[in-house]
């Protein structure tokens, strides 16, 4: 593709603005496949531009053009038929698109690999029925069609479909615990939910699993009867304990040493939506969480405390 500069300046400066395309991708761009200037060959962002000058590009099919970005990544699946998906979900990996994602997204994943998905939700959340925050990680359902969305979506209302989560927190709980607290925007920060008197109504159930070795920090497994955002992070605020990683609620002391919030949606149950048969997901812990645990906790003591029929017995018998 060729255009005539119709302005002075940096090459990523002029071709962002022609384009519409974020400057960081056009630097990359630039750096990585280069572009031609009147014939000569550049791979300078900075480059400076005149008017009337010849730009030839040939990086369109990288372009973050109208919403679409290079999806140089790969998840994990965890199960997978007809009509859904559970997957694996990495830490730092938006689930959806939106204004504010600068980024290529779970569902730009889920399309490039050409899976069918339901479309209930809309272009940019094609076969989402929940999600997860992008700093978590752990299991996610997709639903391949739209009826598996709707039946999927109605085991989230009555509850037959849910997540365990695990977190590690800086401070252990006195015992294990149910909150009910309504939640909604944060008045003083719009970045943070907060527990307001006339928020939605939301509730949590929290299961002491393990301390750390210095017995400042505790591993604990967490059960959503309501899905609001940042629920659990909010929960736990609320008793004046935070994830580690979670430096937006209120985790200081070691924010330089773990950068992302420690919380891992572990198991996924829910009925199949053709068959009905009953279907449980455990998603394995990423690196940066399990070396996190490694390093705190007693070795020989996680791998009983994180066993599934453990976690899901403990909450049947605790609350």
């Amino acid at each position: 593709m060729i255009f005539i500069s119709k302005e002075c300046g940096r090459a990523d400066i002029v071709l962002s603005r022609e384009l519409q395309i974020s400057r960081s991708q056009i630097e990359k761009f630039i750096k990585k496949i280069g572009i031609e200037v009147n014939g000569k060959k550049i791979n300078k962002s900075s480059y400076k531009l005149e008017i009337g000058d010849s730009i030839k590009y040939e990086f369109m099919d990288m372009e973050e053009k109208k919403g679409e970005y290079e999806v140089d990544f790969d998840v994990d699946i965890l199960y997978e038929d007809e009509d859904l998906m559970v997957v694996n979900k990495p830490p730092f990996l938006t689930v959806h698109g939106a204004p504010s994602v600068k980024e290529a997204t779970l569902v730009d994943w889920l399309k490039k690999r050409g899976i069918s998905l339901s479309t209930i939700s809309g272009e940019e959340r094609h076969g989402i029925v929940h999600r997860i925050d992008k700093e978590t990680s752990g299991a996610l359902v997709i639903a391949k069609n739209n009826e598996a969305h709707i039946n999927l979506s109605k085991q989230l209302e009555n509850k037959t479909m849910g997540r365990y989560y695990l977190a590690l927190i800086d401070l252990p709980l006195k015992d294990n615990t149910i909150i009910t607290q309504p939640i909604a925007r944060n008045q003083k920060n719009r970045l943070k939910m907060a527990v307001v008197p006339n928020g939605k109504f939301a509730k949590s159930s929290f299961l002491k699993l393990l301390l750390s070795n210095d017995e400042k920090f505790e591993m604990i497994a967490a059960k959503l009867y309501t899905g609001r955002t940042h629920q659990i992070r909010v929960h736990l605020n609320s008793l004046s304990r935070h994830i580690l990683g979670d430096s937006l609620y209120g985790f200081k002391s070691q924010k330089g040493k773990i950068n992302r919030v420690m919380l891992h949606a572990y198991i996924l149950y829910l009925r199949h939506p053709k068959s009905g048969e009953f279907l449980q997901v455990e998603a394995p812990l990423f690196e940066d969480f399990r070396d996190t645990v490694y390093k705190y906790f007693d070795k020989e003591k996680i791998h009983e405390n994180t066993k599934s029929s453990v976690i899901i017995d403990s909450f049947d018998t605790n609350f």
